[in-house]
C-alpha cells in the first residue's frame, strides 16, 4: 500500500513519513520546499529520508492544482493520504494573507479532488489546529464545541478546510478524518515556533519577546506524541470517519490531538532556560490580536476511537528538543 504525505519536507510530516517507513510502509511526499522558514532544515530533512527503501519525493506546490491531480496518474496505487502541506503561523498572515488562501484553501480543494481521483484510496486524514477554536472560553476544547470565533487568518482558513472536506464526503463519500494539532514541538522542530524561536535567542544573548507576562497558556504536545495520534488514526481505518454519533451523516470526523496538559508560558521558558543551562533576557509585550489566551485539549474522543494516549510532559520533551538544537546548531 502506498501513503502519500504532503509537507513530508516540514516538521511533522518529515517525523510521519520517517515513522511509516520504519514499518515498512511506501511513502510519496509531496512538497514544495519554500522559504517560509530556512529551507536548508527542510532539505536536511528530505536528505535523512531519501536514503530509505520505499520513499519517493515529488517536488510540487499545493496552489498549483494540476500538479497535484497528476500524483493520481503517478501513483494510482495509493490508499491514503495524510494532507499535512499548509502555510502555517497564526501572524505570518498579517505580511502575506494570500499564501493562506493558495495553500490553505486552495491546497485542501486540490487534495479532495486528487481524493476523487485515486481509484483504491481508502482514507483522507488532514491536518486541522487548535487555532480553530479561537474565542472559545469553555475548557478544555472538545470537538463539539463552537468554533465560529476565529481569531487570525490562519485559523479561518483551517475551519474552511474542515468545512471543505465535510462537503466532500457529503458530495462524493469521501471518508476524511481531520486532526487538530495543539503546540506540536520537538527535534527537527520549525524555527518560527516558541520552543526554537527561544532556545535560538537564549544561546545568542538576545532578548526573547513574552507576550502577556508569561501568563498564556498552551497545550504544549510532543512530536512523538502527535505522530502516534496520526499512525492511530491511519490503523482505525476509514471508519472512523462515520461513527455511530454521526448519525448517519457523511463520513467526516474531526479529533483533537493534544497532550491534554495546560502549560503556562512562563513554565515552558523556564525549563528552556534550565536545559540550555542560561538564563533568558525578556521583552514583555501585550498579547496579540491573534493569539489566544490558552489552549488545552479534551482527547476523549480520540483516545475512545484509536487509544491516542500522549506520554511526553514538556519537562521530557523540552530537554530532547534542546539536545536536538544543540546538535543542529553546534552550540
Amino acid at each position: 500500500m502506498t501513503i502519500l504525505v504532503t509537507g513530508t519536507a516540514g516538521f511533522i510530516g518529515f517525523h510521519l513519513a520517517r515513522a511509516l517507513l520504519a514499518r515498512g510502509e511506501r511513502v510519496v511526499g509531496f512538497d514544495s520546499v519554500n522559504d517560509y522558514y530556512d529551507p536548508a532544515l527542510k532539505e536536511a530533512r528530505l536528505a535523512a529520508l531519501a536514503p530509505e527503501k520505499g520513499f519517493a519525493f515529488v517536488r510540487g506546490d499545493l496552489a498549483d492544482h494540476e500538479a497535484v491531480l497528476a500524483l493520481a496518474e503517478r501513483f494510482p496505487e495509493t490508499t491514503r493520504i495524510v494532507h499535512l502541506a499548509a502555510q502555517a503561523g497564526v501572524r505570518y498572515a498579517e505580511v502575506n494573507p494570500w499564501a493562506y488562501v493558495d495553500a490553505n484553501a486552495m491546497g485542501q480543494v486540490a487534495i479532495q479532488e486528487l481524493a476523487r481521483r485515486l481509484p483504491r484510496l481508502a482514507h483522507l486524514v488532514y491536518a486541522s489546529s487548535s487555532s480553530v477554536y479561537g474565542g472559545n472560553t469553555k475548557l478544555p476544547f472538545a470537538e463539539t464545541d463552537p468554533v465560529e470565533q476565529p481569531y487570525s487568518l490562519y485559523a479561518a482558513t483551517k475551519r474552511g478546510a474542515e468545512l471543505t472536506a465535510a462537503a466532500y464526503a457529503h458530495l462524493h463519500g469521501t471518508p476524511a478524518t481531520g486532526l487538530r494539532f495543539f503546540t506540536v514541538y520537538g527535534p527537527w522542530g520549525r524555527p518560527d515556533m516558541a520552543a526554537y524561536l527561544f532556545a535560538r535567542a537564549i544561546t545568542e544573548g538576545r532578548p526573547i519577546t513574552v507576550f502577556g507576562e508569561g501568563k498564556l497558556k498552551r497545550d504544549f504536545t510532543y512530536i512523538d506524541d502527535i505522530v502516534s495520534g496520526i499512525l492511530g488514526c491511519l490503523d482505525a481505518g476509514p471508519s472512523i470517519a462515520a461513527r455511530p454519533d454521526a448519525q448517519g451523516g457523511p463520513p467526516h470526523r474531526i479529533y483533537n490531538l493534544g497532550n491534554h496538559r495546560s502549560e503556562l508560558l512562563s513554565r515552558y521558558i523556564a525549563l528552556i532556560e534550565e536545559a540550555l543551562g542560561r538564563r533568558a533576557i525578556i521583552d514583555h509585550a501585550p498579547r496579540p490580536r491573534a493569539d489566544v489566551p490558552e489552549t488545552y485539549a479534551d482527547i476523549s474522543r480520540a483516545r475512545a476511537d484509536f487509544g491516542f494516549d500522549p506520554a511526553t510532559p514538556i519537562d521530557a520533551g523540552i530537554p530532547r528538543f534542546i539536545a536536538w538544537f544543540r546538535a543542529w546548531h553546534g552550540v
